[in-house]
């Protein structure tokens, strides 16, 4: 896949960036740079690889996943103007 001057330019105006014609001319070099160097990436062979989380071997912390109610019904209510065991009370708007 290549990029070409148009499209550097339609890339560049969806991304509301100012790119002038000498800037577009560079930008494509680097983008099909970028894309070629994405390519051979794809070529690697990396079955039997496992997805890392770091560069150092380590295991990623999880919380319990349990459902709880949070326990903090009064915290969240607290600052309301009007509540009644622990739900918001709002006035009625009849139109």
């Amino acid at each position: 896949m290549s990029v070409d001057l148009a499209t550097v330019c339609r890339v560049a105006h969806l991304a509301r960036i100012a790119v002038t014609d000498q800037e577009a001319e560079r930008m494509t070099g680097e983008l099909n740079a970028i894309l070629g160097f994405v390519e051979q990436l794809g070529e690697v062979d990396v079955s039997g690889v496992e997805p890392m989380t770091s560069v150092t071997p380590m295991e990623m912390k999880k919380r319990v996943d349990a459902v709880t109610d949070g326990g903090k019904a009064e915290d969240v209510v607290a600052n309301a103007p009007a509540t009644d065991e622990n739900f918001f009370l709002v006035p009625k708007v009849i139109e």
